[in-house]
């Protein structure tokens, strides 16, 4: 399972993902929406966070068109509540997000 740390350090804000027992850095995913430059950000609803947002559902789906209908939505449900000065969120956690996050929108259809 797949745990992802974010952090603040002296060069801002930075988050990596633990995967037995590696670690690497998140990848913005650029490639696919660019909202935000100069990095990841959380704790509101910015484009910061909107990019972030974006490399954690993309990361653990491994789905990019899934991740770009739903990333706006885990913006709001969880990127943006979480604490300013760090914070752990395990694969299973996200993918629980996910899995709300898709319930919402059939239910709503």
């Amino acid at each position: 399972m797949k745990f992802y740390h974010g952090t603040q350090t002296e060069h801002g804000p930075a988050v990596v993902v633990e995967e037995r027992g590696e670690c690497r850095a998140l990848d913005p995913r650029h490639n696919l929406r660019n909202h935000s430059p100069t990095g990841f950000q959380w704790g509101y609803s910015g484009s910061g966070p909107a990019q972030l947002a974006l490399a954690l559902v993309a990361d653990v789906l491994g789905d990019d068109e899934r991740a770009q209908q739903i990333y706006q939505r885990f913006k709001f449900k969880l990127v943006g509540r979480l604490p300013d000065e760090g914070w752990t969120l395990s694969e299973n956690r996200i993918r629980e997000a996910i899995d709300a996050i898709e319930q919402e929108r059939t239910h709503t259809r």
